[in-house]
Protein backbone atom coordinates (compact mmCIF):
# COMPACT_ATOMS: atom_id res chain seq x y z
CA UNK A 1 0.00 0.00 0.00
CA UNK A 2 2.94 2.42 0.45
CA UNK A 3 4.88 1.70 -2.60
CA UNK A 4 1.32 2.41 -4.29
CA UNK A 5 1.23 5.92 -2.15
CA UNK A 6 4.95 6.55 -3.10
CA UNK A 7 3.77 5.42 -7.03
CA UNK A 8 0.79 7.85 -6.93
CA UNK A 9 2.04 10.89 -5.37
CA UNK A 10 5.34 10.64 -8.01
CA UNK A 11 2.41 10.20 -10.80
CA UNK A 12 1.15 13.27 -9.55
CA UNK A 13 4.46 15.32 -9.50
CA UNK A 14 5.08 14.47 -12.93
CA UNK A 15 1.58 15.19 -13.37
CA UNK A 16 1.97 18.86 -12.34
CA UNK A 17 5.74 19.24 -13.52
CA UNK A 18 4.63 18.79 -17.28
CA UNK A 19 1.44 21.12 -16.41
CA UNK A 20 3.84 23.64 -15.37
CA UNK A 21 6.54 23.41 -18.35
CA UNK A 22 3.05 23.61 -20.91
CA UNK A 23 2.44 26.51 -19.09
CA UNK A 24 5.39 28.08 -19.19
CA UNK A 25 6.18 27.40 -23.06
CA UNK A 26 2.73 28.90 -23.83
CA UNK A 27 4.22 32.43 -21.58
CA UNK A 28 7.49 32.13 -23.60
CA UNK A 29 5.59 31.89 -27.29
CA UNK A 30 2.83 34.54 -26.49
CA UNK A 31 6.34 36.82 -25.45
CA UNK A 32 7.84 36.01 -28.16
CA UNK A 33 5.09 37.25 -30.26
CA UNK A 34 4.21 40.47 -28.29
CA UNK A 35 8.35 41.17 -28.65
CA UNK A 36 8.13 40.59 -32.25
CA UNK A 37 4.92 42.62 -32.66
CA UNK A 38 3.89 40.14 -35.30
CA UNK A 39 5.81 37.07 -36.65
CA UNK A 40 6.49 34.45 -39.46
CA UNK A 41 4.85 31.40 -38.26
CA UNK A 42 9.02 29.58 -39.34
CA UNK A 43 10.40 32.13 -37.13
CA UNK A 44 8.36 31.52 -34.02
CA UNK A 45 10.27 28.11 -32.83
CA UNK A 46 13.96 29.92 -33.63
CA UNK A 47 12.94 32.58 -31.14
CA UNK A 48 11.34 30.51 -28.72
CA UNK A 49 14.11 28.62 -28.60
CA UNK A 50 16.43 31.23 -27.79
CA UNK A 51 14.12 32.56 -24.60
CA UNK A 52 14.34 29.59 -23.33
CA UNK A 53 17.86 29.25 -23.49
CA UNK A 54 18.13 32.64 -21.61
CA UNK A 55 15.87 31.67 -18.74
CA UNK A 56 17.95 28.57 -18.56
CA UNK A 57 15.72 25.97 -19.70
CA UNK A 58 17.86 23.83 -21.94
CA UNK A 59 16.34 22.68 -24.92
CA UNK A 60 15.35 18.76 -24.81
CA UNK A 61 14.78 16.45 -28.19
CA UNK A 62 11.92 17.20 -30.44
CA UNK A 63 11.85 20.51 -28.77
CA UNK A 64 10.67 21.96 -31.74
CA UNK A 65 7.51 19.94 -32.67
CA UNK A 66 6.24 20.88 -28.77
CA UNK A 67 6.56 24.06 -29.65
CA UNK A 68 4.47 24.29 -32.58
CA UNK A 69 2.12 22.06 -30.86
CA UNK A 70 1.55 24.47 -28.31
CA UNK A 71 1.24 27.57 -30.88
CA UNK A 72 -1.16 25.58 -32.58
CA UNK A 73 -3.46 24.72 -29.14
CA UNK A 74 -2.75 28.71 -28.41
CA UNK A 75 -4.13 29.75 -32.34
CA UNK A 76 -6.95 26.76 -31.68
CA UNK A 77 -7.76 28.60 -27.75
CA UNK A 78 -7.83 32.10 -29.67
CA UNK A 79 -4.59 33.31 -27.96
CA UNK A 80 -3.17 33.76 -31.15
CA UNK A 81 -3.96 35.15 -34.66
CA UNK A 82 -3.25 34.75 -38.55
CA UNK A 83 -2.87 38.08 -40.19
CA UNK A 84 -1.88 37.53 -43.40
CA UNK A 85 0.18 34.52 -42.99
CA UNK A 86 2.14 36.10 -40.08
CA UNK A 87 1.34 35.18 -36.38
CA UNK A 88 -0.27 38.19 -34.06
CA UNK A 89 -1.34 37.92 -30.30
CA UNK A 90 -4.80 38.72 -29.52
CA UNK A 91 -6.87 40.26 -27.02
CA UNK A 92 -7.62 37.21 -25.08
CA UNK A 93 -3.83 36.23 -25.74
CA UNK A 94 -3.20 39.50 -24.09
CA UNK A 95 -5.50 39.18 -21.12
CA UNK A 96 -4.15 35.74 -20.58
CA UNK A 97 -0.32 37.05 -20.17
CA UNK A 98 -1.35 40.07 -18.37
CA UNK A 99 -2.95 37.66 -15.72
CA UNK A 100 0.20 35.35 -15.89
CA UNK A 101 2.52 38.08 -15.16
CA UNK A 102 0.97 39.25 -12.37
CA UNK A 103 0.87 36.06 -10.94
CA UNK A 104 4.92 35.61 -11.49
CA UNK A 105 4.82 39.44 -9.78
CA UNK A 106 3.05 37.97 -7.16
CA UNK A 107 5.14 34.97 -6.56
CA UNK A 108 8.21 37.67 -6.13
CA UNK A 109 6.69 39.74 -3.44
CA UNK A 110 6.12 36.40 -1.40
CA UNK A 111 10.24 36.40 -1.24
CA UNK A 112 10.60 39.86 0.04
CA UNK A 113 10.15 41.18 3.18
CA UNK A 114 6.42 41.82 4.98
CA UNK A 115 5.60 45.90 5.06
CA UNK A 116 3.88 44.86 8.38
CA UNK A 117 0.37 46.09 6.02
CA UNK A 118 -2.29 44.00 5.28
CA UNK A 119 -4.14 43.86 2.02
CA UNK A 120 -8.08 43.21 2.62
CA UNK A 121 -10.05 42.27 -0.37
CA UNK A 122 -14.38 42.86 0.29
CA UNK A 123 -16.88 41.32 -2.43
CA UNK A 124 -20.37 41.62 -2.21
CA UNK A 125 -21.07 39.11 -5.14
CA UNK A 126 -24.91 38.92 -5.72
CA UNK A 127 -26.33 35.59 -6.05
CA UNK A 128 -27.22 35.13 -9.63
CA UNK A 129 -23.22 35.31 -10.27
CA UNK A 130 -22.69 32.63 -7.83
CA UNK A 131 -20.66 31.11 -10.28
CA UNK A 132 -18.09 34.50 -10.44
CA UNK A 133 -18.16 34.32 -6.85
CA UNK A 134 -17.13 30.67 -6.49
CA UNK A 135 -14.24 31.55 -9.28
CA UNK A 136 -12.96 34.79 -6.88
CA UNK A 137 -12.61 32.32 -3.85
CA UNK A 138 -10.46 29.53 -6.14
CA UNK A 139 -8.22 31.86 -7.31
CA UNK A 140 -7.52 33.96 -3.88
CA UNK A 141 -7.32 30.66 -1.92
CA UNK A 142 -4.90 29.53 -5.04
CA UNK A 143 -2.84 32.45 -4.23
CA UNK A 144 -2.58 32.03 -0.55
CA UNK A 145 -5.28 34.49 0.84
CA UNK A 146 -6.80 33.97 4.12
CA UNK A 147 -10.32 33.96 4.63
CA UNK A 148 -11.27 36.34 7.69
CA UNK A 149 -15.46 35.49 7.09
CA UNK A 150 -17.20 34.69 4.25
CA UNK A 151 -17.01 37.51 1.90
CA UNK A 152 -13.31 39.09 3.66
CA UNK A 153 -10.20 37.75 2.70
CA UNK A 154 -6.67 38.93 4.06
CA UNK A 155 -3.10 38.97 2.23
CA UNK A 156 0.43 40.15 3.35
CA UNK A 157 1.86 41.19 0.30
CA UNK A 158 0.94 44.33 -2.52
CA UNK A 159 -1.62 42.08 -4.57
CA UNK A 160 -3.44 45.52 -6.24
CA UNK A 161 -2.11 44.94 -10.18
CA UNK A 162 -4.01 41.40 -9.94
CA UNK A 163 -7.03 42.61 -8.11
CA UNK A 164 -7.37 44.97 -10.94
CA UNK A 165 -6.60 42.34 -13.55
CA UNK A 166 -9.15 39.90 -11.54
CA UNK A 167 -12.15 43.31 -11.37
CA UNK A 168 -11.42 43.91 -15.07
CA UNK A 169 -11.43 39.95 -16.30
CA UNK A 170 -15.11 39.25 -14.25
CA UNK A 171 -16.32 42.49 -14.98
CA UNK A 172 -16.77 43.01 -11.06
CA UNK A 173 -15.75 46.24 -10.51
CA UNK A 174 -18.43 47.69 -8.32
CA UNK A 175 -18.65 44.77 -6.26
CA UNK A 176 -14.63 44.36 -4.43
CA UNK A 177 -13.46 46.42 -2.22
CA UNK A 178 -9.55 46.52 -1.79
CA UNK A 179 -7.69 48.20 0.78
CA UNK A 180 -4.87 48.50 2.76
CA UNK A 181 -5.04 47.99 6.27
CA UNK A 182 -1.95 49.26 8.57
CA UNK A 183 -3.34 47.66 11.81
CA UNK A 184 -5.50 44.71 12.37
CA UNK A 185 -7.19 44.13 15.55
CA UNK A 186 -6.19 40.72 17.09
CA UNK A 187 -4.65 39.70 14.26
CA UNK A 188 -1.97 36.95 15.94
CA UNK A 189 -4.25 34.37 14.12
CA UNK A 190 -3.29 35.89 11.16
CA UNK A 191 0.21 36.68 11.31
CA UNK A 192 0.80 32.68 12.40
CA UNK A 193 -1.33 31.61 9.36
CA UNK A 194 1.11 33.35 6.87
CA UNK A 195 4.36 32.34 8.87
CA UNK A 196 5.14 35.89 10.67
CA UNK A 197 6.15 36.59 14.07
CA UNK A 198 4.02 39.17 16.29
CA UNK A 199 5.27 43.18 15.45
Amino acid sequence: MLTYNRMMRKSLEKESAIKKKRADLKKIILRAVVVAGIIGVGLVAPNVLGAMKKLGMLPKKRQGEFINVSRDRLIANGFLKYVNGMLQITPNGEKYLLKETAYESLNDKKNKKWDGKWRVLIFDIPEKKKAIRERIRYILTDIGFMRLQDSVWIYPYDCEDLITLLKADLKIGKDVLYMIVEELEYDQPVQSYFGFTEK
